[in-house]
């Protein structure tokens, strides 16, 4: 079985994706009021709005239970394909549970929304932190390194369904024999996400994936992970890119930045945060190096749910941009960001900040022709 892999360079402008609020409750734990919305046609202006300003991709998000404040969920493969409609550019990464789906039907499920969307759809394979929700939905609940080596073999699959035909496969969870789908995604063949911080996380993004998620962090131990997974991914013919998580407070003054946040952290529901908190540290404690990707995280890290608060971005436009480039610096090749009031912030970012980092890529490009 051939696998393929991404071979090319990853372009010079760090990218930015946002995080769709395809479930209530935002994209914090709090109880701080929120002018964002879970609703269908609040999300298919926000995914304007975000193309209009510069945004490159949406990632949607999956949950089956509700929990934490997510009362409400919106699936995500058709959330996905709604927002597609409304765009005409933007990329949208559809969250895919190994379990539930079935790499048969998620590859039939894009292909068809990748000819219908022009090429735009990508998917980001969740291989599961929530015991709780796989068992609420009748589904096993497989040991840690086991669920990523189910991943891996969902991503050949993927793969291999999407690339060849008469695709054979022999795995311990997927087994294929001379299956042809036509027609196949449209050009060019929907990337693949993953997150984690697990070593199996890790390796599984050195050999398959097109792009790793990382949760929020400072610099120094971004560039640590990166370091990480190019070294293994170097050693697989592969160059996965990589997306950071950072929740983003852009505010005239960074005392203004600084008192938001604090007021996210100051009307925290305590007890969806320790609950929360509970679920994701067992989840890191069952890999076999005993962390995942909250294991360091204080309760006010867990406000949001992937470390946003971590990365700082949390001050002026300025402030912001100059340490955007700073993760640029450290490996990251795409920001995946939250905000507190979607339409708008988005709006505002791309208003304010994203042409200031531009600005300091050209010149930094300009420094080194120069040089």
């Amino acid at each position: 079985m051939t696998v393929r892999f991404v071979e090319d360079t990853p372009p010079d402008p760090i990218r930015f994706a946002y995080w769709v609020p395809n479930v209530s409750g935002g994209l914090v734990i709090s109880k701080i009021p929120q002018r964002t919305s879970w609703d269908a046609d609040y999300n298919r202006r926000l995914a304007q709005i975000a193309e209009e300003s510069g945004f490159d991709y949406a990632l949607t998000q999956i949950r089956f239970t509700a929990g934490y404040g997510a009362e409400y969920q919106h699936e995500s493969v058709a959330f996905s394909h709604a927002l597609l409609a409304a765009t005409s550019r933007l990329k949208v990464i559809a969250a895919l549970l190994p379990g539930p789906w079935h790499p048969t039907l998620a590859a039939k499920q894009i292909a068809t929304i990748s000819q219908l969307s022009g090429g735009r759809i990508a998917v980001n394979i969740v291989s599961g932190w929530f015991s709780g929700e796989f068992r609420a939905i009748g589904e096993p609940w497989l040991d840690h390194d086991e669920r990523y080596r189910r991943s891996e073999e969902f991503i050949r699959s993927l793969r291999g369904i999407w690339t060849q035909d008469n695709f054979t496969f022999r795995g311990n969870f997927y087994r294929y024999t001379d299956y042809t789908l036509k027609p196949k995604p449209a050009d060019p063949l929907p990337e693949i996400f993953q997150g984690g911080s697990s070593r199996a996380a890790r390796d599984m993004a050195a050999r398959v994936s097109d792009w790793y998620f990382t949760n929020g962090n400072t610099p120094e131990n971004i560039r640590a992970q990166v370091d990480d997974i190019r070294a293994k991914a170097a050693e697989n013919g592969n160059r996965p890119r990589i997306g950071v998580n950072a929740f983003v407070i852009a505010r005239d003054t960074e005392e203004e930045a600084q008192a938001v946040l604090q007021e996210i952290i100051e009307n925290a529901d305590p007890d969806a945060v320790k609950a929360f908190g509970h679920e994701v540290k067992n989840a890191g404690k069952a890999s076999p190096e005993g962390e995942g990707n909250w294991a360091r995280s204080s309760f006010n890290d867990l406000v949001q749910y992937n470390d946003g608060f971590k990365t700082n971005l949390i001050g002026t436009p300025d402030q912001i941009a100059e340490r955007i480039l700073a993760l640029k610096d450290a490996g990251a090749d795409l920001a995946l960001l939250a905000f507190l009031h979607f339409q708008e912030e988005v709006a505002y970012f791309g208003t304010h900040i994203i042409p200031r980092v531009r600005a300091l890529e050209a010149a930094r490009e300009k420094r080194a022709e120069a040089a």
